[in-house]
Parts: C-alpha cells; structure tokens; sequence
C-alpha cells in the first residue's frame, strides 16, 4: 500500500512536468532587441518587412551565407541590419563585393557597438566611428515623443535619397566612410550618419545603426520614403543569416520535450536518494574539549622561566604604565616622574610616594646583572595595580604588602 501511495505521488510530478513543459513551448518569445524582421519589438525590422510586403513590394528574407547558395539572381537591394549573432567572414565579405560590382545594391546598417563590428566589412568600406550630432526636434508632429532620438537633414538628394528631406535617428555617435569616392548624404552639423559610394556597376549605402529601419521610428520623417525608393528598384531582400533565425521550418519544435526529459530526470533523481540505501546509522558528534585559558597562562610562565627574563621588558613597563597614563588621565608623557606621581595623586587618588616607590624599584632591578624571573613578576604585579587605580577597575589605591 505504501508503494503504491509514492508510485502515486510520482506519477503525479511526472504529470506536472509534462504540462510545464507544454505551457513553455505555447509561451510567446520574449521580447528582443534582434534587428530582425521576424522581430515585432521596437528594435526589430518587422514592421518595414511587412509594409513593403503588403505594399506589392518583391520581399525576402535571406537565411544562407553570401559565399554558400549565393544572392539570388532577381535580388536587386541586399540590407545586412547590424549582424550580431554570426560574423560575416572575409569570403562573405567578397562575395557581396563582387554582387555590388556586377549592379546590385548593399544596404549595411553597421552597428555601432565595437563588440559586433564586423571588420570584414569594416576594412572593405573603411569605415569608422564619427562625431555625434546634436539634439533636434525639427519635423516632429507636436503629439509625437521621441526623447532619445534626433533629426537629421538629407545634404546630398542623390539615390535613394532624392527628393528626401530629413531622417529621423538615434540620438548616437555617427559613421565615418574613408574612401575618396563616398560622398555623405544625410547628417547634422558636420556629424554624418549616411554614407553613399559607388562600387563598379553598383551602389553602396551605409547607415550608422538600424535606426532608418527600426519599427519604433519607421513612421518618422522620411524614413519609410527611403525604403519605398529602394525596393522600387526590384527585390530586396534582409539578410537573417547572420542574425541566427533558422527558417521556420528548421526552428527546434520539441522543446517541450527537453523539458519534460529534464524534469522526468530530476524527479528520478529525487526518488533515488529519497530511496536509497544509507551508508550506515548517524554516529554520535565527537565533542572537542579545549584547553583553558588558565593552562596557556602557565604553559607561557614556564616558557618564560625557561627562557629566563629579557632585560628590554623591564623599561616597557614603565612606558606602558606612563602611555596609560597619558591616555587615561591626560599626564604629558615629557612630564618629570615626579610631577607626573603629583598628577597622579590629584586625578585619581593614588599617593605619589607609591608611584615614586615603583619607579625606584624598576630602575633597581635595571641595574641588577641578571634580573629573575621572581623580580619580574614582583614589578608586573605592581605596576598592574597602579593601572587598575588608573583605569578605575581597583576603586581604592593600592597598597604595597
């Protein structure tokens, strides 16, 4: 009967695991900063994904490297949104070279991030960090908020960009194109954040960030004119790859049961030590039983009979009766002994003939040849009393037996 009952019990945490681990997997995704277009966040790039889509526009989604498959031959416009997850390698990198060349047009919003720079690319359009523009507002709708962005004016009206005005973007450092051919389209007060160069029979945009694209500022401005623009001139298609999405068909569909596996796995194991076999009976706690202070002090009274009395700790003594002194009841330590005994008598009633007493007899023993440990002691137990009247634990002077 009782194992029954445990079987019972088991069977009913395996259950519980079981419907956790489906809970889990019907969950939604949490939320990502991923500039992709399977992101419906803020950051992501879902919204202009499914404007161009619903606006007729020839859209698609690249999740293949550049040097693999290959771009396909209607692609007319490739946009690389700052990859993070899956660097572009030096054969990547080539390969989108040579697709520009041949009349294609690459869109690379660099990140801004040092960590996710892609140098592959980086060193092909020599790009780097630029100043940072300033705070503007200029265009907004009254009702519109956008404290952590900028607007930025549209310099060179040439490409993608003609009949364009303004752009709105993060309020972030800008970018830096070192070839003599490119020319900056858009930026403010000498910041750049838009960059066009000409690549053989193709074209080359590069845009700090993925602001132009996000979902949060698409809206904005001209923003979405620019996108219109270039996906008039045929397909254009995201690179996903480097973001590591897998197509949908490829995504991990059995998480749940990995889930349940791990839970089934911690469930057997509690069984097992719940179960188990012990080692043995508890044994009884060994009390320790320590030493007592009493037999430290006479295992260091024999040492220091052994060792017989160094004559240096006869004078700290005195020095240490005097700092007690100095500290206790204010005495100058510079003071005369006699002085200091007639302090002594007036602060704390301790006649001063006793101090003086004391201190005669230390300077007798200095001058001893070999000072016995019984010496020692006789002035320890002295000067002790004196420093109890000093410090109040001995509430009348001391008398010397």
């Amino acid at each position: 009967m009782r194992n029954l009952r445990t079987a019972a019990f088991y069977g009913v945490l395996v259950a519980l695991a079981l419907a956790l681990g489906l809970a889990v997997n019907q969950s939604p995704p949490p939320p990502t900063t991923l500039p992709s277009v399977d992101n419906p966040g803020p950051l992501g790039l879902r919204a202009l994904y499914l404007y161009l889509q619903e606006s007729g526009a020839p859209v698609s989604a690249l999740r293949e490297s550049f040097d693999g498959p290959g771009i396909p031959e209607d692609v007319r416009t490739v946009v690389v949104a700052a990859p993070t997850k899956r660097p572009v390698t030096e054969a990547e990198a080539e390969a989108l070279r040579q697709w520009v060349s041949q009349g294609g047009t690459l869109v690379y919003l660099a990140p801004r991030d040092a960590k996710t720079r892609q140098r592959p690319l980086d060193d092909w359009l020599r790009l780097s960090e630029g100043p940072l523009p300033p705070p503007d507002s200029e265009g907004l709708p009254p009702e519109e908020t956008d404290l952590s962005g900028t607007t930025v004016r549209v310099w060179v009206p040439v490409g993608a960009a003609r009949g364009l005005e303004r752009f709105r973007v993060s309020l972030d450092q800008g970018l830096t194109v070192e070839r003599p051919e490119a020319v900056p389209l858009a930026g403010a007060h000498g910041a750049a954040v838009l960059w066009r160069m000409p690549e053989g029979r193709g074209e080359v945009y590069v845009a700090a960030g993925v602001d132009l694209a996000e979902n949060r500022r698409l809206e904005l401005l001209d923003n979405l004119r620019f996108w219109e623009a270039l996906a008039a001139r045929g397909p254009l298609a995201f690179d996903e790859y480097h973001h590591g999405v897998l197509p949908k068909q490829e995504r991990p569909s059995a998480r749940a049961l990995w889930v349940f596996v791990a839970q089934g796995l911690v469930v057997g194991l509690l069984y097992t030590v719940s179960r188990g076999t012990r080692f043995g009976p508890p044994r009884p706690q060994v009390v320790e039983k320590h030493r007592s202070a009493l037999e430290y002090v006479r295992s260091l009274g024999w040492l220091a009979r052994r060792s017989k009395v160094e004559r240096e700790l006869v004078p700290e003594l005195a020095r240490q009766l005097r700092r007690r002194m100095h500290e206790r009841l204010g005495i100058p330590l510079t003071l005369p002994e006699d002085e200091a005994a007639r302090l002594l008598e007036q602060t704390c009633g301790l006649p001063a003939a006793d101090y003086l007493a004391a201190r005669e007899e230390l300077l007798r023993t200095m001058e001893q040849r070999e000072i016995r440990p019984s010496d020692y002691a006789r002035l320890v137990r002295r000067h002790a009393r004196i420093e109890d009247v000093i410090t109040g634990r001995t509430p009348s002077p001391p008398t010397e037996s």
